[in-house]
């Protein structure tokens, strides 16, 4: 939070120059429901550490958490330093409409797009954290099963339902079933049944679980190969077990959309060119993975392709780091924050300037004489 001195250029010494980090007044914060109290208080702290004042609109989709919330916000705040404000969708498109000096919005890209439009009309800046299609490259050196195993875990954690899930993987041609299988594999050994585990994350709706059945069907139906955890009554408890697609081909929805389940296609590459061809003909992801061991090749995915954010050898593990920050690129999202860059992003940068005992450039104001002139052609020329 302290000022930092600024360097002052020998053409206007002696003077010093600073820049102070100041509140940029009332944040707006609208918060998903997947997961609804570290997207609601995470951003908040960071708003709050900047001097803010803030606003909360949690999703309608976990009504009750929304109302805990909001009491317990009340119980250690006063209204004008923090509220939570709760309601459905017309709540939230009007929450988007208020003038505030910054919006943060974590969701999808589509309904993202509608809150920047929104906060358009007010000039209000926003921090959009979005999602889309994150890939995980399993590189020909790296231990097929030890991959599998970082890569269920990031996917199957709340049943995929984590906007930096691992969203499809790539791996060297020829070794697709042989990962599928060891995914799957992973998968038992984590959770041993699925209906009755609460352990294992329910979908939140009956629309986001049929909407995954169908993309899962009409793959099989493509010719797609379907190795499923199965487990009686799943999709009576509302659950969909960990599944993996091999072959699905690119106009089906699991190889275009965002899939935000326990849905993990896989595709074959033949060479590492080919698998980042792959990725860049997409939109930039949040978050991307690679497995490897050769410098030259990990440092060959870094270098040839963008994303939010990276995990090396794991998946999920940069979001946990306060110290590093955290945010989209492209239709993935705007901005980020965590640590000293969500200080930072709801602080606004102030400079100032402070003449010293002299102003020269005062003195050589008008009437311009030889030595304004003399000194404009050593300007031009040093410029």
């Amino acid at each position: 939070m302290r000022a930092e001195r600024r360097r002052v250029d020998p053409l206007f010494q002696p003077a010093k120059a600073w820049v102070r980090w100041e509140p940029l007044g009332v944040v707006g914060i609208i918060s998903p429901w997947n997961y609804p109290l570290q997207l609601a208080l995470s951003p908040l702290v960071d708003a709050i550490a900047a001097g803010n004042r803030a606003m909360v609109k949690p999703s309608e989709l976990t009504p009750r958490f929304s109302e805990l919330l909001k009491r317990l916000i009340s119980e250690a705040f006063d209204e004008a330093e923090v509220a939570v404000v709760t309601g459905g969708v017309e709540v939230g498109q009007a929450f988007a409409s208020l003038p505030f000096d910054h919006l943060l919005f974590t969701g999808s890209t589509a309904i993202g797009r509608r809150v920047y439009q929104a906060a358009a009309a007010n000039l209000t800046p926003v921090t959009l954290e979005l999602g889309g299609k994150s890939p995980a490259v399993v590189c020909g050196d790296y231990p097929l099963e030890k991959a599998a195993r970082s890569i269920a875990f990031g996917k199957f954690v709340n049943a995929g339902q984590t906007c930096i899930a691992p969203d499809y993987v790539l791996v060297p041609e020829g070794r697709e079933e042989a990962f599928a299988e060891a995914v799957i594999a992973a998968a038992r050994a984590g959770y041993p049944e699925v209906a009755g585990n609460p352990q294992y994350s329910a979908l939140i709706s009956e629309r986001h679980q049929r909407r995954l059945l169908e993309a899962v069907e009409a793959a099989r139906a493509a010719g797609a190969r379907v190795i499923a955890h199965e487990d009686a009554g799943t999709r009576e408890a509302g659950k969909i077990g960990p599944t993996v697609v091999i072959g699905a081909t690119e106009e089906l929805l699991l190889l275009n959309e965002e899939i935000f389940g326990p849905v993990l296609p896989v595709v074959g590459y033949r060479d590492l060119g080919e698998a980042l061809a792959f990725i860049n003909a997409r939109e930039r992801p949040l978050a991307l993975y690679c497995f490897g061991k050769d410098r030259r090749a990990v440092a060959r995915v870094l270098d040839g392709t963008i994303s939010g954010g990276v995990t090396l050898n794991g998946t999920l593990m940069h979001v946990a780091q306060e110290n590093l920050p955290f945010g989209g690129v492209g239709a993935s999202g705007i901005g980020a924050y965590h640590g000293r860059e969500g200080f930072r992003r709801f602080s606004h940068a102030r400079g100032v300037h402070k003449v010293g005992f002299v102003n020269v450039f005062e003195r050589l104001g008008p009437p311009w004489g030889k030595f304004a002139a003399g000194l404009a052609k050593r300007l031009v020329k040093r410029g």
